[in-house]
């Protein structure tokens, strides 16, 4: 027993110190720092190392379980904090941009994944919802850094995708917890009884919990704030979201990350949401977030890809829709909003990228056997394809000039720099 534990806490120190360290050189190139932690797990896992396998890592029976079981911790809290950033009222004020890019950026995936997986590939309908609703999934946090840097993070392309990317997230949770309901109900015809009982489930878990919360929860923060005892407050934040999750998937037969999402969302209108956020973020980023990325890695077998020319077909075909998918989906719906046709694709663009949202989902799908191995694999090259061309497509789409000088009016009416003038 001791042997296993000393391989667990060693277990735990390498992933951990490879997951920060190629976090560390990926933020050097320019990269998102989950776009190095990912690399890190497919280095260690059977695509290329394959370290669980080695002969002292072996000798622990349940390592890879106990892995899988942080890993699970870090989605939890990865989607509390999503939660938490959300503003409802931001949501409500969104313009048509938002709305319309949100909204096609997260259906025309799904239908065009069906419309092709399901036809050209051997995928059952179940697998090809599943696989558009991983290609619905989008992160904008390297398209925000890349306009930033540009100087047009403030224009409306910028806002637009900002505001897209929040009506993204709750539209593709939405669907995923539908897919999980339906999954976990074991529906597969078009019963209307059976589609009756699994939506009323699903609506009155998402009533009472947000009932019970919004009337509950912030009396309880004020109680739990004012308990002389260490991290009371950040105690019971953590002990609501995960009471949530488990009440997710065993009272509403919906993914257990709906749940932390509902309660980051019930925090977040709370006076202490930056405290929680802050101390929610120290805990996940530091160890549980690295160990969800690494073990994305430990689970993927890239090797599929190349021994099998279906799962190589497969891989592209995907990472081509996963890319036109976005750009014309959220393409289209930013023009329908009033933007014009090159700013509709700056939009699109940026919102291609699908980053650890996209993990997130395709996680899911593993855990309900809703993917095969060769689509798994291949989600995590399109994850790290869309991740890498973004960045690039957006700077290619901002003349140098023209972000230059956006930068420079930008920077003149932010309000430092007027105070620095008065």
């Amino acid at each position: 027993m001791e042997q296993e534990l000393v391989i667990f806490a060693l277990a735990l120190a390498g992933f951990i110190t490879a997951a920060k360290l190629a976090g560390y050189l990926s933020a050097r190139l320019h990269q998102p720092v989950v776009f190095g932690e990912l690399l890190a797990g497919l280095l260690l896992g059977p695509s290329l190392l394959n370290v669980l396998e080695w002969d002292y890592l072996a000798l622990h029976p349940k390592l890879d379980v106990l892995i899988e079981h942080l890993a699970f911790l870090g989605v939890l809290f990865l989607m509390f904090l999503a939660g938490l950033e959300v503003e409802l009222e931001a949501m409500r004020r969104a313009g048509k941009v938002a709305i319309w890019s949100g909204l096609l950026g997260s259906i025309i995936p799904v239908v065009a994944a069906y419309g092709v997986f399901a036809y050209l590939f051997d995928f059952t309908p179940r697998q090809a919802v599943f696989l558009g609703l991983v290609m619905g999934a989008t992160s904008v946090s390297i398209s925000a850094q890349t306009l930033m840097e540009l100087g047009v993070l403030r224009t409306p392309v910028g806002l637009g995708l900002l505001g897209a990317a929040v009506v993204d997230d709750v539209l593709v949770i939405l669907l995923l917890s539908f897919f999980v309901a339906f999954a976990g109900a074991g529906v597969e015809g078009p019963s209307l009884v059976s589609l009756i009982v699994v939506v009323a489930r699903m609506l009155l878990f998402f009533v009472i919990a947000w009932a019970l919360g919004s009337r509950f929860i912030p009396r309880l923060t004020h109680w739990a704030n004012r308990l002389p005892v260490s991290e009371s407050l950040m105690a019971f934040a953590i002990v609501i979201m995960m009471v949530y999750a488990w009440a997710a998937e065993a009272g509403g037969h919906v993914a257990a990350i709906t749940g932390a999402f509902l309660a980051g969302l019930l925090f977040a209108r709370t006076p202490y949401r930056a405290r929680i956020e802050r101390g929610v973020a120290s805990i996940a980023y530091a160890w549980l977030v690295p160990l969800f990325f690494i073990n994305i890695g430990l689970q993927t077998d890239l090797s599929v890809l190349f021994t099998s020319t279906e799962g190589r077909w497969e891989a592209l075909v995907l990472v081509l829709l996963a890319i036109l998918t976005k750009v014309l989906g959220c393409g289209l719906g930013a023009r329908l909003g009033g933007l014009g046709w090159m700013d509709a694709l700056r939009l699109g663009v940026g919102m291609t990228s699908r980053g650890e949202v996209g993990l997130i989902v395709a996680s899911v799908g593993i855990g309900l056997q809703a993917l095969p191995a060769s689509a798994f694999a291949a989600v995590v090259l399109m994850v790290v394809v869309t991740t890498l061309i973004t960045p690039v497509a957006l700077r290619l789409l901002y003349p140098r000039t023209a972000a230059a000088t956006a930068a420079g009016s930008e920077a003149e009416g932010t309000p430092e720099n007027q105070e620095d003038g008065a």
